[in-house]
């Protein structure tokens, strides 16, 4: 029995209500349906629930796919033009923090309550703010490829708005640790602590320093030249979970050249006579794996006592190093590889602040 207005009166005795919530991948109408013991309850409810979709499809479009179905979809469309590591890490971050959560919402039932929602569930799963920020950035790219498609008329998460991030005080080794640090790697046996003291006088990353071959060292100009990266990425397929690629650099602007200071210089020329193979740090004609290096450098520094110190560490170091020797910010932001200088000056304003006193003074005795 029908009484119009999509309510139809069913064998069980109840009344039910069609409503349309936009389209299927194949166009074919997706439809949501009310219950109700009498006629009049399920044409309330039913208004209610027209309405409700007939402001999202206004919205947000009518694109009844689920958040999982699309994303698994661009996530095969983008895995040729971008890089594996990043492709693992897209992979694994929407399947691990946020399908399991909003993966069964509509894309037109997308809302920025439902972004919030998911931001304060992160929250209490204790995710430190840049996590979040780059689970946010790839799930709005996600949905903007969705607009694209025009299976979104706007992107509900663009306005999203994180938590502050603490800012953190990024730890350097003073001038004596690191006198100390170089010491003791420059004194370890097979030339193991060459790595370490290559990113106190490079500030290279240590995928970076594992991919170095040694036609990238120009001993003649005294260069470096800097534009592979070796890394472990996450596969997740079958039994291999992970794969070590060799890969360009993070950025454009990562591809750089690093001049070579002549302590370096000399002792690479010695660690090139005992080298074997194409790539300056190897194991059996293979580069040596970043975890590798990584252990080499804990036991190092742990016979310096250095204790809460980590490999990156030395990057800053060297950058410190650099802004104490009155270098400019420019310099110093191609030297790392960073894409702008504005990444240079908020990761290092605390080491430029006896620059700034240094400024004053300048200043004063000029006008005095």
């Amino acid at each position: 029995m029908r009484r119009g207005e999509n309510i139809y009166k069913r064998k069980d005795g109840r009344w039910e209500g069609r409503y349309k919530k936009g389209y299927k991948p194949n166009r074919q109408i997706k439809y949501g349906y009310i219950y109700g013991r009498t006629f009049n309850d399920v044409r309330t409810k039913l208004y209610s629930m027209k309405a409700y979709y007939l402001t999202q499809q206004e919205l947000y479009g009518d694109a009844c796919i689920p958040l999982e179905e699309w994303g698994m979809t661009w996530l095969k469309d983008i895995q040729q033009e971008v890089k594996p590591a990043t492709y693992s890490s897209y992979d694994y971050k929407l399947k691990k923090y946020v399908f399991p959560y909003i993966g069964e919402t509509y894309l037109n039932e997308l809302t920025e309550e439902t972004g919030k929602h998911l931001i304060q569930l992160w929250r209490t799963m204790g995710l430190e703010v840049s996590t979040m920020q780059v689970i946010l950035r790839i799930t709005a790219q996600c949905l903007t490829a969705a607009k694209q498609k025009n299976y979104l008329k706007e992107n509900p998460f663009l306005s999203l708005k994180l938590p502050k991030k603490p800012k953190k005080t990024i730890r350097s080794l003073n001038k004596r640790e690191q006198r100390k640090l170089e010491k003791v790697a420059l004194a370890e046996k097979n030339q193991t602590g060459i790595p370490t003291y290559l990113a106190l006088h490079t500030g290279l990353r240590i995928g970076e320093i594992a991919a170095l071959r040694w036609k990238d060292i120009d001993f003649e100009r005294n260069m470096i030249t800097v534009n592979h990266t070796y890394q472990r990425v996450a596969l997740g397929i079958g039994e291999q979970k992970t794969q070590l690629l060799i890969g360009s650099t993070k950025t454009e602007s990562g591809t750089r050249s690093v001049p070579m200071g002549q302590a370096l210089k000399k002792n690479l020329l010695k660690h090139r006579r005992k080298s074997k193979g194409n790539y300056v740090f190897s194991t059996k004609g293979h580069p040596m794996e970043p975890r590798l290096l990584t252990y080499h450098f804990h036991r190092i520094r742990k016979k310096c006592g250095l204790e809460e110190i980590h490999f990156h560490q030395l990057r800053h170091t060297f950058a410190t190093r650099c802004l104490e020797a009155q270098s400019d910010i420019l310099s110093v932001s191609a030297l790392l590889g960073h894409n702008s200088t504005k990444l240079t000056l908020d990761t290092y304003a605390d080491s430029m602040t006896e620059q700034r006193v240094e400024v004053i003074y300048r200043m004063e005795a000029a006008v005095s």
